[in-house]
């Protein structure tokens, strides 16, 4: 008896020992803890029970238990051994945003970006100077360091292949001496090109340290997500601003066009990348899947050809490489030296959905855009299963998948600048992320360099996506009457044009934008209204103080008149119910045209009558109060001053943005003969309309306006929408706007 209550006893004891064991009560030294070694508090902390205090605190950057052991494995490596093992690395290549970045930059002045000053002797090539040009120009520059949340070199990143003319030497030491480098915290680094022959590396020959990289070709091992940024491979000759558009001029059905899939490029006969491009021939067929190389590149190619190198040299000649890219469906985009090429952007532009064969590389603003519905992802293991792939995608499909082309051609890629200011805005919406925009706002029109998130997060708010949504447009609108001249008697055109529009059954509310240099006048002068008037003085009293985004507007549709124009309520009510059907775009009476004058090689402005309009005038239309808050925070203030100078252009500068942004015309309603332009402004001798110069300078600003955006985005129109049974020989009691016709 005795003897099982010992055993019990000891059976109690050793359990409760392994008890406490399990729960951390007991702490066992490390056995390989060597003499004169210091205990290792960071690695008995991974034991049992000490799991709890570590998740309490903040996870310490760059640290963990397998970068410990690794450290222990190298710990007798010698130094040497140590730098061949890293090459081509960098101290941040664990980095992202929370642990190398500096919010705190941004928190006062927001998102501003500063651009070093150029150094004596240091020479930019033509792209690299087309980058910092987009960036001076847009509304995120600063020129104070002070002020900035993002830094950008001005030494030459673009081009680090050491056989490249365009190579910087020294490049580290030159940047180590910046006094704002910071080891590369809050910095980004643009790069197109880097290793060199043989391998062709990702290494930039410098430790670009906590740098954010906005580089080409790069590779997903090497990606940083949610901390780099993706650009694609363009050439010197892609345009600073503006670019061209898109080859797609008609959604031809079906969509097949005369080759199926295309290549046409060099062939690799040794070293990385040539393994894909020499196995094209295994699936080029001479009749709609035409994949053509050469080996004639280079100094020595004829040392390496190989058997086939004359026959595909000699049908390679047969084929001109634009005539392919714009009648086929497909274009194979293979990987070359680098996983990046140029014809990803050709293909692009031409509307050839792009095959992408290059395993491993991250795809251009993969953040963002959804490349599932712009290209084929394809793999350079089953490069035999393409043909019948790309066979197998249905019409719809395709015609979807061009159509995407398109718009991330026009939207992201056409030009220098638009692939700086998308790398830009994809920073700023990690940096501001409560106000980030959602993959429907980069993936679909206008896209999200047109979607401010300043002005909303919500898809709801913006006129674009109404459709989409399912929602209806606006029921009520808001009429802002821009007012210069003094209020002298009660039967001025702006209190009768006052009157009209508050008996319009869609108005919500008058703001009268009061930009006359005299006193306000008395509440009780202004006419008794059915709804509310609010009279506002004019921002500095400029004309580009009318498309400022008042708290005061409460809805979304904007009623813009000046204060000599002429229209009545039917004219008003039609005119909305017009604009609900369009609520992105500029709905009004006054229409005027532009044409390219082939004697003075310049644009030119015309207000005569004709079939053929590309402007409808804010002195009388009717828009979403969205492009307010485009107009002052999306154009620079260059325009804006020049404008406010003139006192006049600004509708024309709208129609430029509105055009843009919807690369649509606006829509011409019912217009009366007796609104035009050489007639507006007789009631008031101040009027802008009645300068001799008017005309000369709208001539002027057409052109400026043209040179900034970089390329002409007015789009000429035919359209007239007019009542149902307008002018028709029916009874007037069938017409609902009777009056109209009487005007």
């Amino acid at each position: 008896m005795q003897a099982k209550k010992r055993y019990l006893i000891l059976f109690s004891t050793g359990a409760c020992l392994i008890l406490l064991f399990c729960l951390g009560g007991i702490q066992v030294p490390l056995s390989r803890r060597g003499p004169g070694r210091p205990h290792d508090r960071r690695l008995s902390g991974y034991g049992p029970g000490a799991r709890w205090r570590h998740m309490s605190g903040y996870l310490q950057p760059f640290s963990s238990w397998e970068q410990d052991r690794s450290d222990d494995l190298t710990e007798h490596i010698s130094p040497r051994q140590k730098r061949d093992a890293n090459s081509g690395l960098y101290t941040g290549k664990r980095c992202r945003m929370e642990s190398c970045f500096d919010f705190s930059l941004c928190e006062r002045n927001g998102f501003k970006v500063y651009v070093y000053p150029q150094q004596k002797g240091e020479k930019l090539s033509e792209s690299y100077q087309n980058i910092l040009s987009s960036i001076e120009g847009s509304r995120f520059y600063t020129s104070d360091p002070g002020q900035a949340c993002l830094f950008v070199l001005s030494l030459d990143t673009l081009d680090r292949d050491q056989l490249s003319p365009q190579y910087v030497h020294n490049l580290k030491a030159k940047i180590q001496s910046l006094p704002l480098w910071n080891g590369g915290k809050n910095h980004i680094i643009f790069n197109l090109y880097s290793g060199t022959w043989p391998d062709y590396t990702e290494d930039l020959g410098f430790d670009i340290g906590l740098a954010m990289l906005a580089k080409a070709s790069i590779s997903t091992e090497n990606f940083r997500p949610d901390f780099d940024v993706s650009i694609p491979l363009f050439s010197k000759d892609h345009p600073r601003t503006g670019g061209e558009k898109g080859y797609l001029k008609y959604n031809t059905i079906p969509p097949y066009r005369k080759y199926m899939l295309v290549f046409k490029g060099k062939r690799y006969l040794t070293g990385i990348g040539s393994d894909t491009r020499n196995a094209l021939y295994h699936i080029h067929n001479s009749e709609d899947v035409v994949l053509l190389t050469t080996c004639k590149h280079g100094k020595d190619w004829q040392k390496h050809k190989d058997a086939r190198c004359n026959k595909d040299n000699a049908e390679y000649d047969k084929y001109d490489y634009r005539e392919m890219l714009y009648n086929s469906t497909f274009c194979l985009v293979p990987r070359g030296r680098r996983l990046g090429s140029f014809r990803f952007l050709e293909a692009l532009q031409a509307a050839c959905v792009p095959v992408m064969l290059s395993n491993g590389w991250e795809l251009p603003f993969s953040e963002i855009i959804d490349w599932n519905r712009a290209a084929v992802i394809g793999d350079e293991r089953l490069l035999l299963q393409i043909p019948s792939t790309v066979r197998s995608i249905h019409q719809d499909k395709i015609l979807s998948l061009r159509q995407q082309t398109q718009f991330l051609w026009e939207a992201y890629f056409n030009s220098v600048e638009k692939i700086v200011l998308t790398t830009l805005e994809i920073i700023q919406d990690r940096v501001l992320l409560h106000t980030s925009r959602s993959n429907l706002m980069w993936n679909s029109l206008p896209g999200g360099l047109f979607t401010l998130p300043q002005y909303s997060t919500s898809l709801r708010d913006f006129p674009f996506y109404y459709a989409e949504l399912g929602i209806k447009p606006p029921s009520k609108f808001t009429a802002i009457i821009h007012v210069v001249t003094p209020l002298v008697s009660q039967s001025q055109p702006v209190m009768k044009l006052l009157v009209a529009v508050a008996k319009s059954q869609y108005c919500a509310q008058v703001i009268v934008l009061w930009n006359c240099e005299k006193p306000l006048p008395a509440k009780h002068r202004w006419p008794a209204t059915s709804v509310p008037v609010t009279v506002i003085e004019g921002e500095s009293k400029v004309i580009s103080s009318r498309f400022l985004p008042y708290n005061t507007i409460p809805t979304d549709a904007v009623l813009s008149l000046d204060e000599d124009t002429v229209l009545s309520t039917t004219e008003v009510d039609f005119a909305f119910t017009v604009w609900q059907s369009f609520p992105d775009r500029i709905v009004g009476y006054p229409a005027r045209s532009h044409f390219w004058d082939s004697n003075k090689e310049r644009w030119g402005y015309t207000s005569k009558w004709t079939n053929d309009y590309s402007m409808v005038l804010t002195g009388a239309a009717i828009y979403h109060k969205y492009y307010h808050d485009l107009y002052t925070t999306y154009l620079p203030a260059s325009l804006k001053i020049m404008v406010d100078q003139m006192s006049n252009c600004e509708d024309i500068l709208m129609n430029f943005l509105v055009s843009l942004v919807t690369k649509l015309p606006p829509i011409k309603v019912t217009q009366k003969k007796q609104y035009k332009e050489t007639m507006m402004g007789q009631s008031s001798r101040a009027s802008r309309w009645a300068d001799p110069d008017h005309f000369a300078q709208r001539q002027t600003c057409m052109n400026k306006f043209a040179n900034w955006f970089g390329t002409m985005p007015l789009i000429h129109s035919q359209m007239r929408l007019d009542p149902v049974l307008f002018k028709d020989q029916v009874s007037i009691l069938r017409k609902k706007y009777r009056d109209i016709e009487r005007l």
